[in-house]
């Protein structure tokens, strides 16, 4: 689910396979869930064909279905999870083979997960131990859900805490924010340097769990999944640096900086203020009710400061 991956799930009712794909998608919180899914798929959906074509890899989404029939359209694709009792119908075998990749065990009756996927890291018997020792004592569901949760939620914080160490140091000084000049730029993302981080401050420093920590980071690059938090982080940060290059302009003198400045140059930081005004006032960027406040009386300065054809043109009546 991390990384994205082609996933089918065989159950036996259109309710329970919507829980689970759901259940699914919203295991890596707190990472977004980028790819597409859908939690009851048919033959009668308009993208059938498209899913279940061996010419191309299939797509990244999670279909949860109830047909067996997909179990042989969709043999090619690389993770099949059947859950529940199934509903073998149609003439259908009880036991139909999965021919490639050539990992993926035979299919037959029995509920689980038939991959070809090789996991980097090892498994936390210690979580598997407790979880079934409270199937056995009939604990709540709802107690078992919970531990379960837990337990993703911390995995998942262990594996991006690094990428988001990683990320801020990327994000410029604050003294290098000079007020009249235009902020500096988030440098950009470079995945060699995250990997050699990952020695001193990777995911090992929160997790316990062993195993191919480098390789699972390197697969998450290629994923929708990175793609997305990597853009909504760049675009938060890029935000936050306006802010803080509003505040640098609210904090310094106007009428020093106005001194020999063409009505040019003027115009030109009324219209950029105002538009800064528009983005804050939209939520757009995290600024203080007083820096708002501020640039408000700077405009005034600035129109105040240039000619009467000029004050009419930026404020009319």
């Amino acid at each position: 689910m991390l990384l994205g991956e082609p996933l089918v799930v065989l159950a036996p009712s259109p309710a329970v396979s919507s829980e689970m794909v759901l259940a699914l998608t919203s295991c890596l919180q707190p990472l977004k869930f980028c790819c597409d899914y859908r939690p009851y798929f048919t033959v009668h959906d308009s993208e059938f064909k498209e899913f279940a074509t061996r010419t191309q890899a299939p797509p990244n989404v999670v279909l949860g279905v109830t047909n067996p029939f997909f179990i042989k359209t969709l043999q090619h694709w690389p993770h099949i999870l059947r859950v529940g009792e199934p509903r073998m119908s149609g003439g259908l075998p009880k036991q139909v083979k999965l021919k490639k990749p050539s990992r993926l065990k035979t299919l037959d009756t029995k509920p689980g997960l038939y991959t070809a996927y090789t996991a980097h890291l090892c498994r936390d018997k210690a979580l598997l131990r407790r979880l079934l020792r409270g199937l056995q004592k009939k604990r709540p569901a709802g107690v078992l859900t919970a531990l379960l949760r837990r337990h993703l939620l911390e995995l998942t914080q262990s594996f991006i805490i690094p990428l988001e160490h990683y990320m801020a140091s990327l994000m410029p000084l604050r003294k290098s924010i000079t007020p009249w000049k235009t902020p500096p730029q988030v440098r950009p993302f470079h995945q060699e340097d995250f990997l050699c981080s990952l020695e001193q401050a990777g995911p090992q420093l929160t997790c316990i769990l062993k195993g191919d920590w480098l390789g699972l980071y390197r697969r998450f690059f290629k994923s929708p999944h990175f793609d997305g938090w990597y853009r909504q982080r760049r675009k938060e940060m890029a935000h936050q640096l306006e802010a803080l290059h509003l505040e640098a302009i609210c904090e310094a003198n106007i009428e020093t900086w106005m001194k020999g400045k063409s009505e040019v140059e003027v115009v030109d930081l009324v219209l950029k203020l105002r538009e800064k005004l528009v983005r804050a006032q939209g939520h757009q960027l995290p600024v203080a009710a007083e820096t708002l406040q501020q640039a408000r009386l700077y405009i005034e300065t600035a129109i105040g400061s240039l000619p009467t054809d000029l004050q009419a043109v930026l404020c009319p009546p």
